[in-house]
Order: C-alpha cells, then structure tokens, then sequence
C-alpha cells in the first residue's frame, strides 16, 4: 500500500503513544486514553494509515453486539534505542514500534565510579552499537538512556556521575549521538515499565524495587511515577536501619546498601571463603561475582542461598517501613537480582510479617517483576516514546 507524507500533529502523536503502550486497540479505547472525541479519533487514523503509520489488525474480542476494529504501529516505521546503565555495566538494545527487541541486547563494561573516561565510554561504545546493528540511524527517532544517580530530568543532568561541562549531559549525548536522547534514574524507568506494561495495568498503587549494585526504588502512586519535590524520590539503599560502621557509597553509616546489595553479597561471600567456608563458589580475579552466587544457589549451594536469604531480609526490613508509610498494594522486585528470586521473596515476607502490623500489611502483595533484568530496557524504550514531539519528524 503506498503511503502519503503526513506531518506529524500532537494529535497524531498522542494516538501513536496510546497504541504503543496498549499495542492493540480500538478507537474507542483510544477515545478513552487520549480524551478525543470518537469522529476525531477515526479522522487521525485515517491520516495515520495512509501516512503508514498505523495498520488494521482485524477484530477485538467481544461478547455481544459488533466487534471493533483493531489498529497496531506499523512496527518497522521507525525505531529506538534503549540505552539501561547500572554503576559497573550497560546494556543496550534497538525496539521497534510494538516493543519488540530487534537486536541482540549488548553488554559493555563502564565503570560509573572510577572511570574518568566513562561518558566518552557511553557514547563511542553506543555509536559502535549503533553502526554495527543493521538499523539506519535516520529510523531511530530517538534514545532513553536510564542510569543510576541523582538524575535531573528537568535540567538534563546526572548530579552523581557522567558529568558536562557548558552543557547538559542530555544535550551532549543528543549532539553525540546524532539523535534526540532522553535521560532518567534507572529505578524510576523499571517503575515506569511496569506502570506501562506491568503491575501498572491493574494496580494504582506499586513500589518497584531495584535489586541491584544498590537498591533502588521506584513508586507508582494514583497510576503515576511519584518523584517528590526535587525529582529524587526513591533512594531506598539509603534509608539509614542499621546500627554498623560500614559507609556507604553516599558517604553515611548504616543504611540499607551496607547489608544487603549485590555488592555487599559479593564481599561477604569473598570473606565467607576466605574464612573456610565449605562452598562451591569460587574466587576469581580476587572476587566473587554475584552471577555465580545466584547460578550456584540454584545448584543448592548452602553458601549462596544462605547470603541471597540474608539480604532478603533486610529488605524485607526496610520494605516494612514503606509499607507502613504508604501501604502499597503490590510490591515488586526487579532489577539485576531479580533472577533469584526464589531465594528473595521467602525471607522478604518474612521480615515484613515480622516487623509490619498485619492491618496495614493485609491485601499487599510481594511479587517478581514478569519482565525480570529486561525491565529497564523495556522502560528506556518507553522513556523515549513519552517524550516524543511532532518536532522530531519535521
């Protein structure tokens, strides 16, 4: 079929995000999301099937009466990059427009901590990814980059790593790469895929927890992302419950990252063995990586299971006081550590039932993200499609 040239309204776009996130759906339902009358809707899906952009895709389902017609992205039109970074490494994949990963997600190690040279990093490996991957840069319309630290979304800036000088971090990844590129906190994208595609769906009220080198914490409230005043809800690894003498990356004692990140796991399994311990795992490099901690808990390493049942706990802990402070109706674990969950989820409630008033804890649900360690890349492409504008395609 051809297609005519359409330019692109806010109109135009608001129906191609309410497809997006709902991947198919009718006009009424798309009525309903965007606000717009019904003979209004129909008029832009006109414009947007003959400028190939949208296509039929038969029938919904219904019990009674007419079934409506369906209508889908055209999912080659164009493309994104998702970009989802953690403090020692990135991930990378390309989505077309029904979500799909057309790209094998690749993975390169930036340290965020120590390496001076880590924003150079970023973008010459991204170009690299980008020049290697098949999709011509001109269909990648834009790029959600989501990463750990005091992100700044407004300003454009990290407050904690990948500094700029004379621009924002935003802008210099834009000039960079030669695409629009958006920035957020890692925890607030997996929440944002969940809201999304998730938990979101069929609950209002959800906190996402990030498990990862720290643990974050994203927050779905009224059926959208809470941030607080200045943007930086959501600092879980740093609520200070422990009485230790152990600082934390942010400079202060006893908060939630000394007991129970995954570098914390990796350290305490380090001295477990260099103490004797009788275990499977093995040192390498001078360290044990927490992908053999986890691989080997499902072998039944009593070692592995042991330190994983720990730090379960002590979130656990900490997740007892958000549940007093905003009695949440889902609780979900995502993030890197997410693939033990098994290992989580049993000492997690358990310390919840322990440290909770069963009133308030009554009806909250803990559970496993579905979308599992994908999650921040499936929310750095949902990133990008939320802040599209019609500029983009002029």
């Amino acid at each position: 079929m051809s297609t005519l040239t359409l330019t692109l309204s806010d109109a135009h776009l608001s129906i191609i995000k309410a497809i997006y996130f709902n991947r198919l759906v009718s006009s009424l339902e798309i009525s309903k999301v965007t606000g717009a009358s019904i003979p209004t809707i129909t008029k832009h899906i006109e414009e947007l099937i003959s400028g190939g952009w949208i296509v039929e895709k038969g029938f919904a389902q219904s019990t009674s009466g007419r079934r409506p017609v369906v209508y889908s992205l055209v999912s080659d039109r164009n493309y994104i990059l998702s970009v989802a970074m953690d403090q020692f490494y990135t991930r990378m994949v390309i989505a077309d427009l029904s979500g799909t990963f057309v790209t094998e997600i690749a993975e390169t190690e930036i340290n965020l901590n120590d390496d001076p040279s880590a924003l150079e990093k970023l973008i010459a490996d991204t170009n690299t990814f980008i020049e290697n991957s098949g999709i011509q840069r001109g269909k990648i319309f834009a790029a959600g980059i989501s990463m750990p630290g005091f992100v700044d979304v407004q300003d454009g800036n990290n407050r904690s790593f990948l500094h700029t000088e004379e621009i924002t971090l935003r802008d210099k990844l834009t000039q960079d790469l030669g695409l629009p590129v958006f920035i957020d906190n890692d925890s607030s994208v997996i929440a944002l895929a969940e809201l999304k595609f998730g938990i979101g769906k069929t609950n209002s009220e959800a906190m996402v927890i990030n498990l990862s080198w720290g643990i974050g914490l994203g927050m779905i409230i009224n059926n959208k992302i809470y941030r607080g005043f200045k943007g930086y809800a959501g600092e879980f690894s740093h609520i200070p419950i422990f009485d230790n003498d152990k600082i934390c990356s942010c400079g202060k004692r006893g908060c939630l990252e000394t007991q129970a990140s995954l570098i914390t796991i990796e350290d305490s399994a380090l001295e477990e063995i260099n103490n004797g311990a009788f275990t499977s795992l093995k040192i390498e490099n001078g360290k044990v990586e927490i992908t053999a901690v986890i691989a080997e808990a499902m072998k039944g390493d009593s070692l592995s299971i042991k330190l994983l049942s720990y730090a379960g706990y002590q979130i656990g802990r900490a997740i007892a006081i958000l549940i007093h402070i905003l009695n949440p109706e889902k609780i979900v674990l995502s993030g890197r550590a997410s693939k033990a969950g098994k290992f989580l989820l049993p000492p997690v409630q358990q310390a919840i039932n322990d440290y909770s008033i069963p009133t308030i804890t009554e009806g909250t649900e803990i559970i496993i993200s579905k979308m599992g360690f994908d999650a921040q890349l499936v929310g750095s492409a949902a990133l990008a499609i939320e802040h599209i504008s019609k500029e983009f395609f002029v």
